[in-house]
């Protein structure tokens, strides 16, 4: 004989284990606040207090009934969504506010997610972030580099493209490894400006940066060499040179790059 188990009578024996526990134990059970959902294969456990943030949503249907969830295999919440990007809605829930890592590019696809989700708040806050990409895109991305043979200024490298600043601080960290005492102090960083203002004075006098390995120095016209090389390898075109006439852009006061 096949026998065969509704939806919801499930669900009232998935909630009849809890409240047994629940019974057996007068004190405060924090499991019964906590929900476990497969969202496309991945589990997320969560309190229910956080699916139920914003009222008259897909998820606050199902924590309070008012929308039938399947089950899968263990009796967890099956919702066929995108697992991956579940996480950002969560943290949306969480946070009361869109907090998404460096270089995030689903935009559109995390819009579906809060249309399905029924989440109003992330879906316009999704939708400001693609908008205020698309402005930047269009933008001319400036790059400048001068270096004012100065202690209290040194190489300043400016961009208004906060990703390639991380860059050029990603490659300069890698160059330098851990061979540079006090590394941090060595400049300052911001979200478009690189600025070298104090140097280390080798045994000889020259003015030092970074050191590559123990008898190798990278002075600060390598330093400069690697930034052109990591603009021209990023797209950028050389729009002006000033003082050229040492004979090698790299020995140029300034450089301005454009994209």
């Amino acid at each position: 004989m096949e026998c065969k188990v509704n939806r919801r009578d499930k669900e009232k024996e998935y909630e009849g284990k809890h409240n047994s526990l629940e019974d057996a134990d007068p004190g405060k059970n924090c499991k019964s606040s906590l929900m476990t959902l497969n969202v496309g294969g991945y589990l997320y456990i969560t309190q229910k207090q956080t699916l139920t943030k914003y009222p008259d949503t897909f998820l606050e249907g199902i924590v309070n009934g008012k929308i039938l969830c399947p089950f899968d295999a263990d009796g967890h919440y099956f919702i066929d969504r995108d697992g991956l990007l579940f996480r950002h809605v969560l943290n949306f829930l969480r946070n009361g506010e869109l907090l998404l890592p460096e270089g995030f590019r689903e935009n559109q696809l995390l819009a579906q997610e809060a249309e399905f989700f029924q989440l109003k708040g992330l879906a316009e806050e999704v939708k400001s972030r693609w908008e205020k990409e698309q402005l930047t895109s269009r933008e001319t991305t400036f790059l400048e580099i001068t270096d004012n043979h100065d202690r209290s200024q040194g190489l300043r490298i400016f961009c208004n493209a906060p990703d390639f600043i991380s860059k050029i601080k990603s490659r300069i960290v890698l160059v330098s490894k851990s061979r540079l005492d006090g590394f941090p102090e060595e400049f300052s960083v911001s979200s478009n400006i690189i600025q070298f203002k104090y140097f280390i004075k080798s045994e000889n006098g020259t003015r030092l940066v970074l050191k590559e390995d123990n008898t190798f120095v990278c002075t600060l016209e390598t330093l400069k060499f690697e930034a052109i090389m990591m603009a021209l390898r990023c797209g950028f075109r050389l729009l002006t040179s000033l003082d050229c006439s040492k004979g090698s852009i790299v020995h140029s006061d300034a450089l301005h790059f454009i994209k």
